[in-house]
């Protein structure tokens, strides 16, 4: 199909596979999945800026759906995403200005492929990490008993003890008082790789709500998606005042992702936290790969390593969505039983 936007052609059905398996991972981690469709649109022929700013207009209708859904369940706390959108607003404005900056100077594309490397491979590394270490502690103090999370860090109790008036309470979150400039930052610094690196930002704020924040992880994972709309929506007009959104694939993408969004979020209610936490790891670790790979490939001028980049970020989205799904039967057939 031709994208009059973006003035190239694109195959729908590409599109629609993207939504789909982005819907259902953004419902079960609670992101918007950028960290996959930005690098994957770009792979497949999107320009950089293009890719971003589509991806953000996608996103942000698929979120709508997914946070209902888990406002339903309970898992969003309205008041921290309300709190989180006024550093997020000046942190995507920030971002966006870097993009168009960077474009300018004709090195946007390895600047951000490099960050998404760094950035993706630190925080999969950290929680796949987080998870065998808490499984290992568990098993040795509690033997034959299961723990159902590890809920705050280190990093989380210091912010806590942080007070620098207005404290505020959420208590959806479990958490007495918090300073509201802790919670700035946090908006501010995911709303610009937000306006940076395409997308809600959620692979950043679901950990930055759970290891900074101390939020419980299902609570983190409906909250991301309430901001994401957001950050997400002001990420998109943002790119549409410069004219690097195409809403034919946007919406072409959304037939799939409303699908997928439901089925992500039901699949939460039969997931552990801490296999969320594993599979959110795992999934982040795949996709810097696959960005690496795509950068390898310009770097030695191997087309074919780009291609296979591409099927990588493909595969990897099919393969977790799949094992979502299979997780979500498994879930289900219990419950019956």
């Amino acid at each position: 199909m031709y994208l009059p936007f973006a003035d190239i052609h694109f195959d729908p059905v590409i599109l629609i596979t993207i939504g789909f398996c982005v819907g259902v991972l953004g419902g079960f981690f609670g992101v918007g999945g950028s960290w996959m469709v930005t690098p994957a649109l770009n792979m497949f022929g999107f320009p950089m800026a293009f890719a971003i700013g589509t991806d953000l207009a996608h996103i942000m209708g698929k979120s709508i759906i997914a946070t209902f859904k888990h406002r339903q369940l309970g898992n969003v706390d309205l008041k921290l995403g309300l709190l989180m959108i006024i550093g997020t607003a000046a942190g995507v404005e920030a971002g966006k200005e870097l993009i168009l900056h960077l474009e300018r100077t004709g090195h946007v594309e390895p600047v951000v492929r490099v960050i998404y490397i760094v950035i993706l491979g630190s925080i999969g590394s950290y929680m796949v990490y987080d998870y065998f270490a808490f499984t290992r502690e568990t098993r040795r103090r509690l033997p034959g008993l299961a723990v159902a999370e590890r809920i705050g860090s280190a990093l989380s109790r210091k912010l806590h003890d942080w007070h620098a008036p207005p404290m505020v309470s959420l208590q959806t979150s479990r958490i007495r008082a918090i300073s509201f400039w802790a919670i700035l930052v946090v908006g501010f610094a995911t709303g610009l790789f937000a306006g940076f690196l395409g997308g809600g930002a959620g692979y950043i704020r679901l950990p930055a709500l759970v290891y900074a924040i101390g939020v419980p992880t299902t609570i983190a994972v409906g909250t991301d998606l309430f901001e994401i709309i957001f950050s997400a929506g002001i990420g998109a007009f943002l790119y549409a005042l410069e004219g690097k959104v195409d809403l034919t694939a946007a919406m072409t993408m959304m037939v799939g992702a409303a699908v997928g969004a439901q089925i992500g979020t039901i699949a939460t209610r039969y997931v552990k936290s801490m296999r969320i936490r594993l599979y959110f790891g795992y999934t982040v670790l795949l996709a810097g790969l696959s960005v690496l790979l795509k950068q390898w490939a310009v770097h030695t001028e191997a087309p074919q390593l780009g291609l296979a980049a591409g099927y990588l970020i493909v595969g990897l989205a099919l393969f977790m969505s799949l094992l979502i799904m299979l997780s979500l039967a498994k879930g289900v057939r219990e419950e019956k039983r």
